[in-house]
């Protein structure tokens, strides 16, 4: 699991530079400034928990224990980024606001994450 993590981490950051310099160049002049804001806000959060999978994997590569709360913590990370930052580029693109209505379920998928992660710690050895 953590090569499939360390590709998605990667593979994730990467889109997340992309969809950066896209919002700032060819978005720049097509869309309203909160709705570059909200975009903004969706590449910076994919780029932390792309980051933050990449973390999960290096542990997972070294872990002896917590290996099933670290695959969780990482699979909560990355549905996390598909429902939260892609409901936000979807709401910031289309201008479709009841999309704002799925965001909170990305979000509480990224805080699980973080409290797999947290309860992982203390297994960790």
């Amino acid at each position: 699991m953590a090569q499939i993590f360390l590709a998605i981490a990667a593979i994730l950051g990467g889109l997340s530079v992309a969809a950066g310099a896209f919002g700032s160049h060819a978005l720049k002049e097509r869309l309203s400034d909160r709705a570059l804001e909200v975009f903004d806000i969706a590449t910076r959060y994919q780029m932390y928990h792309a980051l933050a999978i990449l973390l999960v994997a290096v542990l997972l590569s070294r872990a002896e224990a917590a290996h099933s709360l670290l695959t969780a913590s990482a699979s909560a990370f990355l549905v996390g980024i598909l429902i939260f930052c892609g409901s936000l580029y979807a709401i910031s693109l289309s201008g479709v606001k009841w999309l704002g209505a799925i965001a909170p379920l990305g979000g509480v998928a990224l805080m699980v994450g973080w409290g797999c992660l947290a309860i992982a710690a203390f297994s960790y050895k």
